[in-house]
Parts: structure tokens; C-alpha cells; sequence
């Protein structure tokens, strides 16, 4: 009864906290992998609030940051996230929560329906540290990234999958199997090349191109979380039950009211092909 058929879209979804309790981990796993290279990204339990995540992940940032650069008198180095679906609710969580910790606006690369209309694959995802994929599968398209391309020279190091479709014979994201929790938040994906030495990046660019620490004896994390929002279980509450409210409150004029009509439309059209 979430689903507006008017509108094509959800009256209420946990969509935004999916997004951005992935962006969360995402972070969190590459952050992991500076500061325990080798080490494989331990469990996880939710956050009380939105506050106390941001604060974590801002540390934990810090921590890698410092590890990065020991020597040299700059702030530290930031990731560079990559957000596929950023206008759609999930998205939007992704790059909101990239803000939230402080990642310089052209560090976060936003690509939706424009960027990916011309199909995959896509070089440019090897580029950012953190791929986040945000997209709604609704048909077959051309994968967004393959396993040869993982064995390219590459930045990247953490794959989020908040949109999981690895199921899916149409999956976007053929390079892994099986969902994670976050009791085991992390698969591994083997590749051939790791990633490109701090030699490499000093000569290129020492602020902006670093593509990843040679420590780094896992050469690609993926999380593929299918019930995300729970990280925060009061923001991601709250923010469904003020989406569904409106429509509840309809409930007394459900014949009337288009969602509830169109709701009562979907369930009879079901219901039908289960009759005959």
C-alpha cells in the first residue's frame, strides 16, 4: 500500500537511509582497510542516532587520513565516493551523508538516468575509492563494471550495493555473489592487480589521485546489505511513519482518496491472476 501509482513511486520508503547508512559503511570499510590493512571489516551493531554515526565516521576518516599522509604538513587525504542513482531517494541519502562527513563537494560524483544512458561499463567508476550503487532495476541493461575491468589499474577499493541485485539476472554488478549482514558486513572480491603504489600517486597528484594504499591485502570490499536503514533504527522509523502518515490519515475516505483507490485497483489486478 506504499506505492502511488499516480506518482509511479513509493507514498513512503526507506530508500534515503539506505542510501545513507551504506555511504556509512562505505567509508567505514575503506577507512578499515588504511588502518587495519589485511584485517577483514569486523560486525557491526546499529547507532542510536544519526549523530553519534556521523561522529564515528569522521574519526575513523581522520585515523585513515593521518596513516596516508604521516609526513606530510596538509590535511589529510579524502576519499572520492561515486554515487549511480544520486537524484532518486536512495541516492540523495548517499550524498547527503557524504557531506555530513565532510567530503569536498567535487570528491562526490553524481551519476544518474543522464550519465548512464549511453551504457556500460563504466571506466570511470575505477576512478572513485567508494562506488555506491543507488539504481532502481526495472529491465536488462549492460553491466556497470565486469571482473576484467577489476583487474585494470584502479582507485577503487569499496563496492556498495544498497540496491542488491545480485539476484538478479539483470544485475549491474556481475562481479560478486550472495548478500552481507552486519554480523558479516564485507565479501572479498579476488582480482589480479590491488592497487597502484604511493609512488605512482605522489608523481600524479599528492592531494587529489591517490588511488590506494599498497598495505591494502583486500583488493575490493563489497557490502550488499539488504536491510540497511536498520543502521539507524530511529531516524529511518521516523522518517517512514511522517511519509506514511498523510495516507493513513486518509484511511476514512479510502474510497475516495487516490492512493487508497489505487491501491484497492493493484490488489484486484493481482488478485485476478491468481483466479485464473
Amino acid at each position: 500500500m506504499t506505492f502511488d501509482l499516480y506518482l509511479g513511486r513509493r507514498v513512503a520508503a526507506f530508500g534515503y537511509h539506505a542510501g545513507f547508512a551504506g555511504t556509512a559503511l562505505g567509508f567505514d570499510v575503506w577507512a578499515q582497510q588504511q588502518i587495519h590493512p589485511g584485517q577483514k571489516y569486523p560486525s557491526v551493531e546499529h547507532f542510536p542516532n544519526e549523530n553519534d554515526l556521523i561522529t564515528y565516521i569522521k574519526d575513523r576518516l581522520n585515523k585513515a587520513s593521518e596513516l596516508l599522509y604521516p609526513l606530510l604538513p596538509i590535511k589529510g587525504y579524502t576519499p572520492r565516493i561515486m554515487v549511480v542513482g544520486a537524484l532518486g531517494r536512495c541516492g540523495k541519502g548517499a550524498t547527503e551523508f557524504a557531506r555530513k562527513v565532510d567530503i569536498p563537494e567535487e570528491n562526490i560524483i553524481k551519476w544518474d538516468i543522464e550519465e548512464t544512458k549511453k551504457g556500460g561499463p563504466f571506466p570511470e567508476i575505477l576512478e572513485a575509492d567508494i562506488f555506491v550503487n543507488c539504481i532502481y532495476l526495472s529491465q536488462k541493461i549492460p553491466p556497470f563494471l565486469t571482473k576484467e575491468m577489476l583487474d585494470s589499474p584502479r582507485r577503487l577499493s569499496v563496492i556498495v550495493d544498497v540496491s542488491c541485485d545480485n539476484t538478479n539476472p539483470n544485475n549491474p554488478i556481475p562481479v560478486y555473489t550472495g548478500n552481507t549482514t552486519f554480523g558479516n558486513p564485507t565479501i572479498a572480491v579476488e582480482t589480479k592487480y590491488v592497487c597502484l603504489t604511493l609512488l605512482n600517486i605522489i608523481v600524479e597528484n599528492i592531494l587529489n589521485s591517490l588511488l590506494c594504499s599498497t598495505r591494502n591485502t583486500h583488493p575490493l570490499d563489497v557490502i550488499s546489505i539488504d536491510h540497511l536503514p536498520t543502521l539507524l533504527p530511529r531516524e529511518s522509523s521516523e522518517q517512514f511513519t511522517t511519509d506514511l502518515l498523510p495516507s493513513l490519515l486518509e484511511l476514512t475516505n479510502r474510497d475516495t482518496a487516490r492512493v487508497w483507490v489505487d491501491v484497492e485497483k493493484l490488489f484486484r489486478q493481482k488478485a485476478s491472476l491468481i483466479d485464473s
